[in-house]
């Protein structure tokens, strides 16, 4: 795994927490401003100077294209206009101090669907050691397989977690507790009689007595018993409150005894011919089955293992200290978000695994407008928001339909409105009024896919859900969002449509090589003073955005970023026209193979640009070639295009290395 700056994450700090503006934000804010005035002065000199209106079926869908480019770069470019970048004190430093029997109860699901036990496993054990009160924390293996080797492995693990020192310990605590409160209801049961036959005697007794003072002092003493809140009518009633109290004490320290077993297995029934509703449905079942009720949900991937300090690190952002009242108060934040990495990618990335730009300065761009997303695997959501937004999703579909009263358990929560559920759920969240925070710390890794058949599984399944999103719930029409938070999720599913750019802008060169026909009526001093001053400025914008990111990593997100154009057009052509989508889980393990097959459509590019190139060098060599500037600048611009399409043809082809 290839390291990136991460926050900084010292305490020396005053309060609890702060954020400020990212570094080298003002020279963004420079920069981009320029570089939209020159994408503006650019395509007002293209739409009315430079269209070949002799071929205009090439010439509009250029122009089209570089259109949705710029306004998708205008998009980008106020998306990462206020960068935060957020320090947090730790749960167990922050001041005043807040008691470890005060922290809130945590829930861990580790969702799972056809994973090898031994994956889970790991996840599990980090889960459960993480360096939190164990009474307070709960771990959940939420299995879509119903497998029995799954269920096995958590009976297993259960057992040895109840064996571990530190559970052993809670246990002696908790049996010592338990005895004095058992010996304390045996030595008021032992006062009982005596004390009520006491009290008979003091309210029957109307004759004088011996010792007028000890009378006198019994009597008090029993007025001051009964002063003692709460009031009572006799002390034979204090004393029955009082058994009732130790008895109710002594059932919940027995309850938390068996409470002590903190590993567990939920397998949802899934009768057939019902909708189930995929990781959705899972996790709602989890939510609404009864069998879970911790304040806090931390979700994982079966493969994400998370770090010890994860809880500490994350939980103080959901309470803030009232001055006035002299106690920490929940907050309106619905969820913190932290990134995404993995251990296990291959040197050179081949696949574009490595997310630093979106868990990055997106991420904290989108932080910046309470936008930030929920990506469905390391973060931490606070119950009550889930469940208060998905009843009111749930009520406007029990209205629209009261069958869907027997999927309540499923789709309450989490959003089973598409393929891509997190995405929608932050939507969700966000349109209700509720606050999202970006916590840009490491605090899990994960496996990647490392073949291209699941890379590609996987990054069809997002590019499909995020449309399904858009065609469902279109954030520029939601109700409840900010104009910032409609914005940000606008620009992602936007960014879909690129396929269709992509091809145009990969399609001219080979065109021209092949016919000489240019979509741009001329390539003289007027198309240089206009193009390479914006191309320039864009560029160091970019840089300036993706300051401290391996140039690489950069790189090759670029190269996916345009390889994946037939994926993107497939996802939004399934979507608008292909009917109901099923959600497809990424394998955990290498699917071996080459696959060249799957990226047919790019491979003829890279073919037909080539032979392009061939034919105009020919044409050179003849002394045949007409405009050799023109053929020049086409020439570097399909070279570009063949750097750009080569990751994706490495990666159908790669293996990994053999072990010696």
């Amino acid at each position: 795994m290839t390291s990136v700056s991460i926050s900084d994450n010292s305490s020396n700090f005053s309060g609890n927490s702060r954020s400020a503006l990212k570094k080298r934000t003002l020279l963004f804010r420079y920069l981009a401003e320029i570089n939209l005035i020159f994408g503006i002065w650019y395509l007002q000199w293209r739409v009315t100077h430079s269209i070949n209106f002799d071929a205009l079926w090439i010439s509009i869908p250029l122009l089209i294209a570089e259109i949705y480019s710029y306004f998708g770069g205008v998009m980008f470019v106020i998306g990462l206009w206020r960068p935060l970048v957020r320090q947090i004190k730790s749960l167990d430093q922050m001041i005043p101090p807040i008691p470890r029997s005060d922290w809130p109860t945590v829930d861990v699901f580790v969702t799972c669907y056809n994973e090898p036990p031994e994956i889970v496993e790991e996840t599990a054990k980090a889960a459960l050691t993480m360096d939190y009160p164990p009474t307070k924390l709960r771990v959940y293996v939420l299995d879509d397989g119903n497998s029995a080797d799954m269920r096995a492995m958590t009976e297993r693990l259960c057992i040895e977690d109840l064996q571990s020192p530190q559970l052993q310990q809670e246990a002696e605590r908790i049996d010592a507790e338990h005895s004095y409160l058992l010996e304390r209801l045996k030595q008021l049961e032992n006062l009982t009689p005596n004390t009520q036959a006491a009290e008979k005697w003091l309210q029957a007794s109307s004759e004088p007595v011996v010792n007028q003072f000890a009378t006198e002092f019994v009597q008090s003493l029993r007025q001051f018993i009964l002063w003692l809140p709460p009031a009572h009518q006799s002390i034979s009633d204090r004393l029955t409150t009082e058994r009732k109290a130790l008895e109710e004490a002594i059932r919940k320290k027995e309850l938390e005894l068996v409470e002590l077993a903190r590993f567990r297995y939920i397998a949802r029934p899934k009768p057939a011919g019902v909708p189930h509703h995929a990781k959705a449905g899972n996790l709602n079942y989890a939510i609404f089955s009864g069998e879970t009720s911790g304040q806090f949900i931390l979700t994982l991937d079966a493969d994400h293992i998370p770090k010890p300090q994860f809880l500490k690190r994350v939980l103080p952002y959901f309470c803030t200290y009232n001055l006035l009242a002299g106690k920490y108060n929940q907050n309106q934040i619905a969820f913190v978000q932290t990134p995404q990495d993995f251990y296990n990618i291959p040197p050179g990335d081949p696949f574009g695994h490595q997310a630093h730009l979106f868990y990055g300065p997106l991420q904290q761009g989108k932080d910046g407008m309470n936008a930030a997303f929920y990506t469905g695997t390391d973060a931490v959501l606070r119950r009550e928001a889930l469940i208060s937004v998905g009843l009111q999703y749930f009520a406007g579909e029990y209205a629209k339909d009261e069958k869907s009263l027997n999927e309540f358990d499923l789709v309450g929560g989490i959003s089973s409105n598409s393929i891509t559920e997190d995405m929608n759920t932050a939507m969700r969240l966000h349109g209700a009024g509720w606050k999202s925070v970006y916590h840009h710390e490491l605090l899990a890794e994960g496996l990647a896919p490392d073949d291209l058949k699941s890379t590609l599984k996987q990054r069809l399944r997002w590019a499909q859900g995020t449309i399904q999103v858009l065609v469902r719930e279109n954030p520029l029409t939601k109700p409840g969002l900010t104009f910032w938070q409609r914005l940000h999720y606008f620009k992602t599913m936007y960014s879909y449509f690129s396929g269709f750019a992509t091809v145009v802008f990969i399609s001219c060169p080979i065109i021209y090589f092949f016919t000489d026909i240019v979509p741009v009526k001329t390539y003289g001093p007027d198309f240089a003073l206009h193009f390479f001053p914006a191309f320039i400025i864009n560029r160091l914008t970019f840089f300036a955005v993706t300051w401290g990111i391996p140039a690489r990593e950069v790189w090759r997100a670029e190269q996916y970023a345009i390889a994946l154009f037939p994926l993107f057009i497939q996802a939004v052509l399934s979507v608008l026209f292909g009917g109901n989508l099923k959600f497809q889980v990424t394998p955990k393990q290498r699917q071996s193979g080459v696959y060249l097959q799957l990226i047919w459509p790019q491979l003829l590019i890279f073919v037909l640009t080539i032979l392009g190139i061939l034919w105009s060098l020919y044409h050179f060599a003849i002394g045949d070639l007409n405009n050799p500037l023109v053929h020049l600048l086409n020439g570097a611009w399909a070279i570009y295009n063949l750097l750009l399409l080569s990751a994706i043809i490495r990666a159908s082809v790669w293996q990994p290395p053999k072990k010696v």
